[in-house]
């Protein structure tokens, strides 16, 4: 036990050295489970994704139109406010700008934010720059296995850091949420869940913006 604190003590100094770890994180080596309500069930015979608001026409998925999807694998650094952070996360989903890119769905000029819906009425909002952005995914599977039900299965956004990727803006990887089923693109922001509870609304891990 005493070996596997001090590994991770170095490697969290060596990540902390690479500019990797956020002010306030720590390393973990496991994944912890942080959620509100119970894991919802799942039917891929009744599941579906919508896409819908500040769009020219409303897209509706099956399950098994969603996986016909052109995909993508997303290496990434989380950071969890819960002050946990987990680096070279691999998960593999659809890219939503790649929705824009085939002609799937139409943004409207006025699109500026997004509002992702999951199960249960849980709610994550983000601008629509942080979405359509390469550090974030539509995930269905996480180290090369489908995505567990505790952390989200069949689908999640999630949201990190890219190696070396300074341009791209970072949240807390609450903002991406779990049991996800559909995007609203909006005109103006609407607060999610834990917004809503008082977490900070831009939530940018290297400025530390837990709360507000």
């Amino acid at each position: 036990m005493l070996d596997s604190f001090r590994q991770r003590k170095e490697r969290e100094s060596q990540l902390q050295a690479e500019g990797r770890i956020p002010p306030g994180q720590s390393l973990t080596q496991k994944f912890p489970v942080l959620h509100y309500g119970p894991v919802p069930a799942f039917n891929p015979e009744t599941w579906d994704f919508n896409i819908w608001g500040e769009v020219e026409k409303q897209l509706t998925l099956t399950w098994e139109e969603f996986n016909q999807l052109p995909r993508t694998k997303l290496l990434i650094d989380i950071h969890c406010v819960t002050r946990w952070s987990k680096p070279d996360t691999l998960w593999e989903g659809v890219s939503v700008r790649s929705l824009l890119e085939s002609g799937l769905i139409t943004l409207r000029p006025s699109a500026r934010f997004v509002l992702q819906h999951a199960e249960l009425g849980f709610t994550a909002n983000l601008p629509v720059e942080i979405v359509l952005a390469d550090n974030f995914l539509l995930a269905t599977h996480y180290d090369g296995q489908p995505i567990t039900p505790d952390h989200g299965y069949p689908l999640r956004g999630v949201v990190g850091a890219i190696v070396g990727r300074t341009d791209l803006k970072v949240p807390y990887f609450w903002k991406g949420a779990k049991w996800l089923r559909g995007l609203e693109f909006l005109a103006e922001d609407h607060l999610g869940f834990w917004e809503q509870a008082g977490y900070n609304n831009s939530a940018d891990v290297w400025k530390e913006e837990r709360l507000r």
